[in-house]
């Protein structure tokens, strides 16, 4: 469901004046038999927001109600100052300015690559002829060629769906809710309905939009290398609540609430390709005041690159190592210690540059080494574990 177009009741909020950061402000209350959806937050009108838990959480349940597909009786949705629903208010799904791109691609088979695009935008353009563009100055605007160039699906346009592998589908229906010039764009679970090499064919394409795109989007994801790959800030969800919200690495360094995408808990790390080692086929990653040898994924110099560690792939040691095969050894400061899921084994948080990092290790090793806050060590980080 796309839409060009806001209710004439529209209000301006507080959290849109000049100087404010833009928020969407999400509050619903949805009770089923069995199952209760109960969120109130504050999620950032700006890169990707992964919602992040298990079937069953609650992640499209609260996408719908953004959406206006779930008709919450207690909600309140409001996007930049603009509100989608409250007491008094209700702005039809067709009218709220998002893309929406559903697990299943959805595209009329009797027409074409061409013809699915054009008819959302069609659609978006008729409603968008009943508003002037100086209500909104801020709207940003995707022209069709932009979405197929974006997307890469220029050689695809006369196909009807039948002809097209999932992947490819599923690239046409980003392109189609890219298209309709959303504010705001929701996507639930896209790869969810993809083998794994499809999935390794599409994801980078969703990492252009993360690079390319100006306006935010909304993740639906129980996957582990989606949000690592993809996601800015992290919301996980667990029995229709919320677990912890904040700055992906923010959540997933968390001792508290140790947040584990997949097998293991670990922090994800932005940084800029710098150095390319032909003769040994590595890149030397600039994250902050720091870098990291990665094996060379055929980046560019200067390219964004960002890198997942593994808590169980860092080890700590009191003084620098000499004659080791591990390239990685960095200054760090210990900040806490915590529990983890064994008995024998803790976690640790630790500070490198300015980048919050975890190590595994067990307890008596921990004892061993005296580890306790503040104190400075060394840590070590094999290139081949490096994601």
């Amino acid at each position: 469901m796309n839409a060009l177009e806001t209710n004439t009741k529209t209000r301006t909020a507080a959290g849109d004046r000049p100087g404010m950061l833009p928020q969407i402000e999400a509050r619903f209350r949805v009770a089923w038999p069995g199952f209760t959806l109960d969120v109130d937050e504050r999620l950032p009108a700006r890169g990707v927001t992964a919602l992040f838990g298990h079937s069953g959480s609650g992640k499209t349940t609260l996408l719908r109600c953004i959406a206006g597909l779930e008709h919450a009786a207690e909600g309140r949705i409001q996007f930049n100052g603009e509100v989608w629903q409250d007491a008094e208010t209700w702005v039809p799904t067709h009218r709220r300015p998002i893309g929406y791109v559903f697990q299943e691609a959805s595209l009329f088979p009797h027409l074409s690559v061409l013809g699915n695009l054009s008819y959302g935008q069609k659609r978006s353009q008729k409603l968008n002829q009943q508003r002037a563009a100086a209500q909104d100055p801020r709207k940003a605007r995707f022209s069709l060629e932009h979405a197929i160039e974006l997307l890469g699906i220029g050689h695809l346009l006369k196909r009807r769906p039948a002809a097209l592998s999932g992947g490819e589908r599923q690239r046409v229906s980003i392109a189609r809710a890219l298209a309709v010039s959303p504010r705001l764009l929701l996507m639930d679970e896209p790869l969810a309905a993809l083998d794994l090499a499809r999935k390794q064919e599409i994801l980078p394409y969703l990492e252009r939009l993360h690079d390319d795109l100006a306006i935010p989007v909304l993740y639906v994801s129980h996957a582990p290398d989606e949000v690592a790959r993809l996601a800015d800030h992290l919301v996980t969800m667990d029995g229709g609540r919320v677990q912890a919200s904040g700055p992906i690495n923010a959540v997933l360094s968390r001792l508290d609430l140790p947040i584990r995408l997949g097998e293991d808990a670990g922090v994800v790390l932005d940084g800029e390709v710098a150095e390319r080692d032909e003769r040994w086929h590595l890149l030397r990653i600039a994250c902050c005041s720091t870098s990291l040898w990665v094996r060379d994924s055929g980046a560019a110099i200067g390219d964004h690159a960002r890198i997942r560690i593994l808590a169980r792939d860092v080890s700590i040691a009191q003084a620098p190592s000499r004659g080791t095969s591990i390239l990685n050894s960095l200054p760090a400061r210990v900040l806490s210690l915590g529990n983890d899921a064994h008995p024998a084994l803790a976690l640790v948080k630790l500070d490198v540059a300015g980048n919050p990092v975890l190590a595994r290790l067990t307890r008596r090793s921990a004892d061993e080494l005296g580890l306790a806050p503040e104190q400075s060590v060394w840590i070590q980080i094999k290139a081949v574990a490096l994601l």
